[in-house]
């Protein structure tokens, strides 16, 4: 195809454009469904436990024979320790729990939901403590047993399991919001960095996509980058190119498809949306990333709350969430997005979102 480039000769895919890898939403079905259409499929494996995730890599597996993927988070601030430090002259953020738990008690009182019942995890694995050191450590492992063709930092520097995952012929990408962060991951040596800009939806940067991508471009040399955030149609592709990116990288188009493990009000809260329907809070994992609307995150910004900082701050949402998906409240949690969401209209078929995205964009390039 006229779009195939070197990104694609490393990934090993027909067209550069890779799913984002979006907890909750890019499951088996969606990765393997853009896998099988020519790009490269992510699975969002950020809150998945070592079990689940063997589950799921098995599951793509059997659902498509093309190269796929998997992302999880890598914060260093929580594999160094440092999320647990009190402030200086304050209480830490687990004295802090308490405060916030019960703030989120009267919520959902307030709000007329129902507190769900606390998880019971397998007692054979390390499920129950989600987002700590061990529970990151935990997935790689998974990832380099299971061999994976393509491994995504969404959020950390993958360096220190780098060599091992080398040896297995997995390719390494992570995803950056600063150019600083860019020159940090190119020394490891990777194969790809994605550059994220404050468009995109879920954990983002505060400069802008059209900022940061070539920024990114030039301070990473000979490494492809792929542009993400904002990008949801062929023009937003054609505009990666002529920044220097080798291709995108999208979420918030990929939502509204048939595949993308949402809840159909989710879905349609996507399609509803106009381009000032997300907003930037640190509600749900303590970590600014970009949702669309909701009253939860009002709550706090109303309240003048800071969240808490990760992985204590999921503790808190996390029955939020939970509740408002039970009662399909999308006022309360509709989901990630980007700004981009604007221009989504329908729900589609996965295959059928990539082919016109890559049909969109040979159109736009062929009249430039």
């Amino acid at each position: 195809m006229g779009l195939h480039n070197r990104g694609c000769d490393i990934l090993g895919i027909e067209v550069p454009i890779v799913l984002a890898g979006m907890g909750g939403a890019s499951t088996p079905r969606l990765a393997a469904a853009v896998s099988n259409a020519g790009g490269l499929g992510i699975l969002g494996a950020a809150a998945c436990g070592p079990n689940e995730l063997r589950s799921w890599i098995a599951e793509t597996r059997s659902l498509t024979d093309r190269p796929f993927g998997v992302d999880t988070l890598l914060p260093a601030s929580v594999r160094r320790g440092k999320s647990t430090a009190a402030p200086k002259g304050g209480p830490s953020p687990m004295e802090q729990v308490p405060r916030h738990q019960e703030f989120a008690r009267k919520f959902l009182e307030t709000e007329g939901l129902e507190e769900p019942p606390p998880r019971v995890a397998d007692p054979g694995s390390d499920e129950a403590a989600t987002f700590t050191k061990g529970f990151f450590e935990a997935q790689m492992e998974v990832v380099i047993e299971q061999k994976v063709p393509v491994y995504a930092a969404g959020l950390g520097n993958p360096a220190p399991w780098l060599e091992r995952m080398r040896a297995n012929g997995t390719k390494v990408l992570a995803v950056v919001g600063a150019v600083r962060h860019a020159r940090q991951v190119a020394e490891t040596g990777l194969d790809i960095i994605v550059a994220q800009g404050h468009d995109a939806g879920g954990h983002n940067s505060p400069i802008g996509t059209m900022a940061l991508v070539p920024q990114v471009v030039d301070a990473v040399g000979d490494i492809p980058v792929l542009a993400a955030g904002g990008i949801t149609d062929g023009r937003g592709i054609a505009a990666a190119f002529m920044l220097g990116a080798q291709g995108a990288w999208i979420g918030s188009a990929f939502l509204a498809t048939e595949e993308a493990t949402l809840f159909d009000y989710q879905k349609k809260a996507i399609v509803d949306a106009t381009d000032e329907g997300t907003t930037v809070s640190r509600s749900i994992t303590g970590k600014p990333a970009r949702q669309i609307k909701n009253r939860w995150a009002k709550a706090y910004e109303n309240a003048e709350i800071d969240p808490l900082p990760m992985p204590f701050q999921s503790f808190i949402a996390s029955p939020i969430m939970q509740a408002a998906m039970h009662a399909n409240r999308a006022d309360i949690w509709p989901g990630f997005a980007g700004q981009g969401i604007g221009m989504i209209k329908e729900i589609v078929p996965a295959a059928d979102l990539l082919k016109r995205l890559v049909r969109e964009t040979e159109t736009v390039l062929a009249t430039r």
